[in-house]
């Protein structure tokens, strides 16, 4: 792809079915929300309002009419549908996400005991009202870390072939648990695993609220790898991570432009 004569990593226009930018919104005011997305809708492609702020969001419709003005997918946080199926009210939840016009739900046992035949009752069940992204990683370090790469293989087939449109890859908002470490780091014998499986990673969300964890998915996967719970200050950061115009991920400007790294340091 070329942009103003400098070839980059090749990138859809939207709408995208690769190269995914789901934002998380945590609350932003609704003018700096309106802003951000009037700002970059062409590099977002969903904003999931997290975990159960959108049931206290006094703006919530106004910021979603923000997104559907803008072409910008929205869904809830999984805790909160969680929240509605611990209480036995889902037709409750359904009522909100039709009112809601929600093109995404979001289908996740982060934090609650999901048993798998009921996950896969929800997630087709919910398939009538809207796509689903399936969740799949727990919220806590210590059951994270008792999680083989195997066991999130198994997992996350269960739920593709239970109808799941994409499936979400955990490590919380704050980048601590699921797929990394209580530290931060990303836990690498769970992510060598899977990327050494047969899974498609075009069916795949990993969530990379940190410059750190999109660093790695994009060196490991490319530009076109499927990002979510990206915070709505760094949507730009992150495009220039994709596009190889940040150091860290460098080497992707230079297999796009064919140039070898031995090359430019030979220049110098």
């Amino acid at each position: 792809m070329n942009i103003n004569g400098l070839t980059v990593s090749d990138r859809h226009s939207k709408p995208r079915t690769q190269g995914l930018t789901w934002c998380i919104d945590d609350g932003m005011p609704l003018h700096a929300f309106s802003d951000t997305i009037a700002s970059f809708h062409r590099l977002i492609d969903g904003v999931k309002f997290g975990w159960g702020t959108a049931l206290v969001t006094d703006c919530l419709r106004d910021k979603m009419a923000v997104c559907r003005q803008y072409d910008v997918e929205y869904c809830f946080g999984g805790t909160l549908v969680e929240a509605y199926w611990m209480q036995n009210r889902m037709e409750d939840f359904i009522r909100l996400v039709r009112a809601s016009q929600c093109p995404v739900v979001e289908v996740s046992d982060g934090t609650v005991h999901l048993p798998l035949a009921e996950r896969r009752r929800l997630i087709r069940e919910l398939k009538a009202y809207a796509r689903v992204f399936s969740e799949v990683g727990s919220k806590s370090p210590e059951a994270s870390a008792t999680w083989t790469a195997q066991h999130w293989i198994e997992q996350i087939k269960r739920d593709h072939r239970s109808g799941a449109d994409l499936i979400i890859l955990e490590t919380r908002e704050s980048g601590t648990a699921g797929l990394c470490q209580p530290n931060g780091a990303i836990r690498s014998d769970v992510s060598e695993g899977i990327l050494a499986s047969t899974l498609d990673p075009s069916y795949l969300m990993f969530e990379a609220p940190t410059k750190a964890l999109q660093t790695y998915w994009i060196l490991q996967l490319g530009a076109t790898v499927n990002l979510s719970n990206i915070p709505l200050t760094a949507v730009v950061n992150l495009e220039t991570l994709r596009l190889g115009l940040r150091s860290d991920t460098f080497s992707l400007l230079l297999a796009a432009s064919a140039i070898l790294p031995s090359a430019i340091m030979a220049s110098h």
